[in-house]
């Protein structure tokens, strides 16, 4: 039997946003890159922002705070500090404030092991400025919600490459352009419309690390972000807001660069395409309906985009879901006092080959100095026991879900749960959460020397306990 009615999924709920410029101070400690030489940054090529959204229930019962903020990440107790502020303004429980991150690797690393360090100085006051902004801004998403109706719309962009690639002559794999593995290349699109037609937003929700900036680049930047950004709010009369996808082993196809033409290039791309995405779409609070044939040169079936029904109503202004964990396993924890001696050693070495004024050595010692330094600072934010309470949220707004887990997952998180749900559209989002964790890995990529399972803190089977987890939560929420 044919289907009459292709339902255009939809929320209905009262939505408020803000943003805030939150580019920090030429000068500041900027040096993401294990490779570069320079630590402090030298100016800016486009302006880093936080957006916050504050989405409520048409009748108020039930509300959430999504943040989302042009940085790499930052520390656990930041996190939760700017949870509890931006919650207080926006009238919000800090369980309810999830706050995710574009991973932009040009905006600089705002750690505490990092204010010791040339430009680190500037570190504290830049985070409680920011701190400050969002506050702010909490503030000013509660005084401007309305009503609103989202329409959801899938897209594609082939931006987004596989960047694990196997050095045959080295026998290695490298971080880098993969052209003989597929990638995910979907992107979802949701548009923000006030009760009286007005545009509020726009949601570009894509996997793809920000990385077309690399070693070589010294200037401020939230890589193809900002102009993913610009190429949309251009082309649709309003904010558009970046939601990261689950990227673990996907980045541009031409990336680790220092020409920031490059990111502006790649920020068109996706652009395009989430303004054709856009484009794609219908009436806001309308599904797709059969009207009948019309008798022509040929019997036409005709469809048109028609109100809600009342039931449809109703469905699309479900509101519910929450923040949870799981216990996830924990790698052999490395030996911290090792890690010290490692840091200074490749530190010694960085400064000997500095002053033989051999560059590539410099640059050498240097990367293996900085990936210590990354490891102390993991172990200082993981938990006692043999495993790590992970962060994840699923919110169930009308049609749609929104999901988020902390970490970098790898892609599989989000295609499988498309998998499995394929008829409820997922805006997915990792990274929210602090940084500790690092990478997940499939179970079948560790043990291969791919550069994520260096970093990442987490046992075989973590993504896999991850993705059944949010199946579960979905398959209670939905039914």
């Amino acid at each position: 039997m044919s289907a009459t009615t292709q339902p255009i999924p939809t929320s209905r709920l009262r939505f408020g946003f803000a943003r805030v410029d939150i580019t920090p101070p030429v000068g500041i400690y900027h040096r993401m890159w294990g490779a570069a030489r320079q630590d402090r940054s030298t100016g800016v090529h486009r302006l880093l922002f936080a957006d916050v959204m504050l989405l409520s229930s048409l009748d108020g019962a039930s509300s959430m705070m999504r943040i989302q903020i042009d940085l790499v990440g930052i520390d656990a107790a930041r996190y939760r500090s700017l949870a509890q502020a931006a919650g207080e303004a926006g009238g919000v429980p800090a369980d309810r404030v999830i706050i995710s991150f574009s991973h932009t690797h040009a905006a600089g690393l705002m750690t505490p092991d990092r204010v010791s360090l040339p430009g680190g100085d500037l570190i504290p006051a830049y985070l409680e400025t920011l701190e400050t902004e969002i506050r702010r801004a909490a503030r000013h998403a509660r005084s401007v919600q309305e009503e609103c109706i989202i329409t959801y719309a899938v897209g594609r962009c082939d931006l987004a490459a596989n960047r694990d690639y196997w050095d045959e002559e080295r026998q290695l794999f490298a971080c880098g352009f993969n052209p003989d593995a597929p990638a995910d290349d979907t992107l979802m699109v949701a548009r923000v419309i006030a009760a009286d037609g007005a545009p509020r937003a726009t949601i570009v929700n894509y996997a793809c690390h920000p990385t077309t900036l690399a070693w070589d680049n010294t200037l401020i930047s939230p890589d193809y972000v900002g102009a993913l950004r610009e190429t949309v709010q251009s082309g649709f009369n309003a904010p558009c807001i970046f939601f990261q996808g689950a990227c673990g082993e996907l980045g541009p196809k031409e990336g680790y660069v220092g020409d920031t033409s490059v990111a502006d290039r790649n920020g068109r791309q996706v652009g395009y395409a989430a303004l054709s995405t856009l484009n794609s779409m219908g009436a806001p609070a309308t599904d797709y309906v059969y009207q009948g044939p019309v008798i022509s040169g040929a019997t036409v079936g005709t469809w048109r985009y028609t109100p809600l029904s009342p039931e449809r109503m109703v469905e699309t202004t479900r509101f519910s879901g929450g923040q949870s964990d799981v216990e996830l396993p924990l790698k052999p924890k490395p030996d911290a006092s090792a890690l010290q001696a490692d840091l200074a050693r490749w530190e010694a070495e960085y400064g000997e080959a500095e002053a033989a004024g051999k560059e590539i050595e410099a640059r050498n010692a240097r990367a293996h100095a900085e990936r210590a330094r990354r490891w102390l600072m993991r172990l200082r934010n993981l938990p006692e026991g043999e495993s790590y309470p992970f962060p994840f949220s699923v919110y169930r707004l009308g049609d749609a879900l929104w999901v988020t887990c902390g970490g970098e997952p790898s892609n599989l998180l989000q295609t499988e749960l498309r998998r499995r749900f394929p008829s409820v559209p997922i805006l997915l989002s990792p990274l929210a959460g602090d940084m500790q964790a690092a990478y997940l890995l499939p179970r079948d990529r560790y043990g291969l020397g791919l550069y994520q399972e260096e970093p990442s803190i987490l046992a075989p089977g973590c993504l896999e306990l991850l993705i059944d987890a949010i199946g579960e939560t979905i398959e209670e929420m939905i039914g």
